[in-house]
């Protein structure tokens, strides 16, 4: 075997043995390791890579087990004998040419065509990551999720969730989020009323894919969430822009027309105002008078700092005019995709019946794990401690805005993970957010938030779930810097 063919390192991540595994099993299935070839004996291979002898032991004898190695006795390991051509290589083919079809006069929509956030894939590679919608690996409760995951893979636990569960939920994911979850902002369900989905996104999705057409108007916050206004866009024939101030959506005579209104109350996305108590009311009664739905989107609920949590809007419907869509992805990790639909029997059954269409259902050891986690309490400690760490950066920043960018920001009422800021009239938040992350500073411009054409470019989003509290005073000093220079 080649001196220079693996490399290991022991930074963070995989281990050296899964390393060392998933390089040899690469070596073998692209054909460098042939058939009948004699692998080294661990001996000198553990010699070679500066591991641990058993860490060479431990992996041949795994992949044994899987059947790509053989061991003989008295003589070392070999590369299985009777792996088949097909199973070792890819065919030697190119990859087709596009050919002649016209795919482009096939497309009967264009989602990117639309305006979406970009986010940098390297943003943990900033020194100042006041990147919106991240989460501070740091915090993450990895040996409680371990355990839930170890229990998740139980004997018991594999044969619940491992068959095709078609149209259905992990019944312990049902229960937890009906006790445990929704009752924190007031909400009460039936099983049969609530829906597991792939987060807020698929949620929307599935709601506009069902409740939508050509002949439907959506209202929605301006500035307002882009990837509600980017799904709806896709199935409704409008998309409407309601006023917001500072206390969030503001009803009146532009809601009379919209068949759907799409609203975050308790943290509007994405300048943070919280919409108080009697607006909720005047908004409901609106609603049941004019005939509209409205789909709340409760993110960020449990991120509440400074007051008493206001109900949502679905725990003082009284007309069952009230959709509602949670997330878990918010607090536990972005990545698990993990969120809820709350509405009424029949709409719940069909969106279930959709959903199986698309994905069947969300993975469902996942949902067993996310259970599990719940039950036992971690994600109660989880949101105890993030609303901590949260409400410590959140002072932090708004001390900070406060003195390098008076007057650009109001302190968010309900709490959160960001700052809407507004900076000179003359600035344009792409060119400073391009200028800023040549410092090592991530923001978000906020211009794409804006249904009109010709939006405002001087506005923008600081998120602070993802940087280290005491950076977050500098990374400021250093945005007020690039502002009076820009």
């Amino acid at each position: 075997m080649r001196e220079f063919m693996f490399h290991l390192k022991s930074a963070e991540g995989d281990t050296l043995q899964t390393q060392l595994r998933q390089q040899l099993l690469g070596a073998i299935l692209d054909g460098q390791l042939a058939p009948g070839q004699p692998l080294p004996s661990s001996r000198r291979l553990a010699k070679q890579l500066g591991v641990a002898r058993n860490t060479v032991t431990l992996t041949y004898q795994a992949l044994v087990e899987q059947g790509f190695l053989v061991s003989r006795e008295r003589s070392g390991f070999y590369v299985a004998e009777d792996l088949s051509e097909t199973e070792i290589r890819l065919p030697s083919q190119s990859i087709p040419e596009d050919g002649s079809v016209d795919w482009e006069a096939r497309f009967v929509r264009h989602p990117s065509e639309q305006r979406n956030i970009a986010k940098p894939r390297n943003w943990q590679q900033a020194k100042y990551p006041f990147i919106y919608g991240q989460v501070d690996p740091k915090l993450f409760p990895l040996a409680a999720w371990r355990e839930c995951s170890r229990r998740a893979l139980g004997k018991l636990a594999v044969a619940e969730w491992s068959p095709d569960l078609f149209v259905s939920d992990d019944p312990l994911l049902i229960e937890q989020i009906r006790t445990r979850v929704l009752p924190r902002r007031g909400v009460l369900a039936a099983d049969d009323q609530i829906l597991v989905t792939m987060g807020a996104q698929n949620a929307l999705w599935l709601l506009a894919s069902l409740l939508m057409s050509q002949d439907t108007t959506v209202g929605l916050e301006n500035p307002g969430y882009v990837d509600a206004r980017n799904i709806f866009a896709l199935r409704a024939g409008r998309v409407k822009p309601l006023a917001i101030d500072q206390q969030g959506l503001v009803p009146g005579d532009n809601l009379r027309e919209c068949d759907y209104v799409y609203v975050t109350p308790s943290h509007q996305a994405p300048t943070t105002v919280t919409m108080p108590y009697e607006r909720r009311l005047d908004l409901l009664s609106q609603a049941e008078n004019d005939d509209f739905i409205i789909i709340e989107d409760d993110y960020e609920g449990e991120t509440n700092y400074i007051q008493e949590a206001t109900p949502a809007l679905k725990s003082i419907d009284r007309s069952g005019r009230v959709l509602y869509i949670g997330s878990l992805s918010k607090s536990i990790a972005p990545g698990l995709r993990m969120g809820f639909l709350v509405g009424p029997r029949n709409l719940i059954n069909e969106a279930r019946q959709l959903r199986r269409l698309v994905m069947r259902h969300p993975p469902s050891n996942n949902q067993r794990c996310v259970a599990l986690f719940i039950a036992d309490g971690h994600f109660d400690s989880l949101v105890h401690r993030l609303r901590k760490v949260y409400r410590e950066r959140w002072e932090v920043m708004g001390a900070a805005l406060k003195n390098h960018l008076p007057h650009s920001s109001r302190i968010p009422t309900f709490g959160g993970t960001s700052f809407w800021v507004s900076g000179p009239k003359s600035l344009d938040a792409n060119t400073l957010a391009q200028t800023a992350w040549d410092r090592g500073l991530i923001l978000e411009p906020g211009d794409i938030h804006f249904l009109s054409p010709d939006p405002p470019k001087n506005f923008f989003r600081l998120g602070f779930s993802s940087i280290e509290t005491e950076l977050i005073e500098p990374g400021v000093e250093l945005l007020a810097d690039l502002i009076r220079r820009a």
